[in-house]
């Protein structure tokens, strides 16, 4: 009687453990750099339909979706699942906090510090076709394979800091400076649909943004030469432009940014080696 009762506690126990293990197992995978300001690919079953913060978001036929983390985001992100069987889960994500640089830069000619009442509007214009371009919601899945390095060169800039141009205290720095020499390739990051290609912006100068499925893009901003043209599909390594100071910029560098539609984000924190590559 005694072998017996201890037998059934076993079982229970094991039982016990077994549902907790089931109620544990979440069928929602997160994978990024998990920080203010960094993209999160998330995996989860197929068929399943995925809310971020209540909007509905695009899932991949292999279960995959994205969504970022705003540069000063302090509160969790919910993300909520329903299943192909009809079950349901969510879980929250809390971005880790980032301390951020300030950044002085002088010698800017004051026309692109302060531009002139004639230009303001066209600079309107252009950042409009800039947020239209970030809204197209493909269903390529190229962001989750992870971003080369576009360019060969040094950091000159890093995403967030607090820029101080000329001594008058401006937004934040969206992207990550590349420092190179006049002309160097520019290559696709990853695979990429081109949804914005213009030569001539009053502040991005040659200005180009890839769209790599799911809201998540990238820009390319200050070439002095672009290669590609609007809904041309571009490869991994594919050269695109080259390096220029064109727009507002005291030398020639690469501003490379990254986007969840107009969510921005650090490229930096995809890319699947720490640095650039030196020359």
């Amino acid at each position: 009687m005694m072998q017996r009762r201890v037998f059934l506690a076993g079982a229970a126990a094991l039982a016990a453990v077994s549902r907790a293990a089931w109620a544990d197992a979440s069928r929602i995978s997160l994978s990024g750099a998990m920080e203010q300001g960094s993209l999160v690919v998330g995996k989860t079953e197929q068929g399943a339909r995925i809310t971020i913060d209540a909007n509905p978001v695009r899932v991949s036929p292999q279960g995959l979706f994205a969504f970022g983390f705003d540069y000063n985001q302090t509160k969790p992100t919910n993300i909520a699942a329903r299943f192909a069987d009809g079950t349901t889960e969510t879980k929250t994500a809390t971005p880790t906090l980032r301390n951020y640089e300030i950044q002085r830069i002088n010698g800017l000619p004051e026309k692109f510090v302060t531009p002139p009442a004639d230009v303001i509007a066209r600079i309107k214009r252009e950042g409009a076709m800039i947020a239209h371009a970030r809204m197209r919601d493909t269903g390529e899945s190229w962001f989750a394979d992870g971003l080369d390095w576009p360019a060969t060169g040094i950091i000159s800039g890093v995403f967030g800091s607090q820029r101080i141009l000329n001594g008058e205290p401006k937004a934040a720095h969206f992207g990550v400076d590349i420092a190179a020499g006049a002309g160097a390739p520019i290559h696709a990051p990853a695979d990429a649909i081109v949804s914005l290609a213009q030569r001539d912006f009053y502040l991005d100068g040659g200005i180009t943004i890839l769209d790599h499925g799911h809201g998540v893009s990238t820009c390319y901003i200050h070439q002095s030469k672009i290669l590609v043209k609007l809904d041309q599909r571009v490869s991994r390594g594919q050269q695109i432009g080259a390096v220029g100071m064109t727009g507002r910029a005291t030398g020639p560098h690469l501003h490379w940014a990254m986007n969840w539609f107009q969510v921005k984000l650090d490229p930096s924190r995809s890319t699947r080696t720490p640095a650039p590559p030196r020359a």
